[in-house]
C-alpha cells in the first residue's frame, strides 16, 4: 500500500508514521508525507519507504505531485479554511489520479451530536471553525470518494489506546481521548481499508462520558 499523509508533521500523523515504520504488520506500507517544512521530518529522509514532499496541502501542484500512485490518503488536519480550499483541492487531485480512499480529520459537534452541558460548551468553543468543518464533511460526502470522517474529541497525551467508536447518527460518547487512540483508529483503516467505509465516526475514551469539560 502507498499511503499519503497530508499535514504529516502533526502529532497524530507522527504517531501513525512511527507505528507504520516500526510495526511488522505495516512492513509493506510506503509513506508519502506532505508538510510545509520537510526538515521537521528530516530523520525519515533516509528511509527507503518514505517520500517527503514540501508544500501546502491547498496547492494543486503539490497535491498533483504527491497523489501519483497513492492507494489511501490521510488528511491529518481539520479544514478550517473559510473557502475549504484544502478539501476542494484534495478531492480534485484524488479524482485526477483515480484515488478513491480517504480518511479526513474533523471535529466533534458537526452534526450537533454532542449531548448535554459538554455539548453546549463544545459548541461555543468550536464556533469559529464550525461552518468550515461542516462544509468540509459535506464536500467529502458528496464527492463520490470512499471516505471516512474522523470526528476527534478534545485530545490529550495520555500513554494509552482506549476508545470507542460512534457513528453518524449516534450521540457522541465521551469528551476526550488520547492522540495514540486516534492514531490507532487510523491504523485500523490502513490495515483494512473497508473498515468504516463511507462513514463518519466519533472517537473518544468512553470513561470520559458525562464530563462537562475536556479530560487531560
Amino acid at each position: 500500500m502507498n499511503l499519503l499523509i497530508l499535514a504529516a508533521n502533526g502529532q497524530i500523523a507522527r504517531i501513525v508514521e512511527q507505528r507504520i515504520l516500526q510495526e511488522p504488520a505495516f512492513a509493506e506500507v510506503k509513506l508519502t508525507l506532505v508538510l510545509r517544512r520537510i526538515q521537521r521530518l528530516a530523520a525519515l529522509a533516509a528511509n527507503p519507504r518514505v517520500n517527503l514532499i514540501e508544500g501546502d496541502i491547498s496547492d494543486p501542484a503539490v497535491l498533483d505531485q504527491a497523489m501519483a500512485g497513492i492507494d489511501l490518503v490521510f488528511v491529518a488536519v481539520v479544514d478550517h479554511d473559510g473557502q475549504n480550499r484544502p478539501t476542494k483541492a484534495i478531492i480534485q487531485a484524488m479524482n485526477a489520479h483515480h484515488v478513491q480512499r480517504i480518511i479526513a480529520t474533523n471535529i466533534l459537534g458537526i452534526y450537533n451530536e454532542v449531548p448535554g452541558e459538554f455539548g453546549r460548551w463544545n459548541l461555543a468553543s468550536v464556533q469559529s471553525g464550525l461552518a468550515a468543518a461542516i462544509k468540509a464533511d459535506q464536500l467529502l460526502a458528496a464527492s463520490g470518494l470512499d471516505y471516512t470522517t474522523l470526528r476527534l474529541p478534545w485530545l490529550n497525551d495520555r500513554d494509552e489506546v482506549k476508545y470507542t467508536v460512534t457513528h453518524r447518527a449516534d450521540p457522541y460518547l465521551g469528551v476526550s481521548g488520547s492522540r495514540q487512540s486516534i492514531a490507532d483508529a487510523v491504523l485500523q483503516i490502513v490495515a483494512d481499508p473497508t473498515r468504516f467505509s463511507r462513514d463518519s465516526i466519533g472517537i473518544a475514551d468512553p470513561a470520559t462520558q458525562g464530563e462537562d469539560r475536556p479530560v487531560y
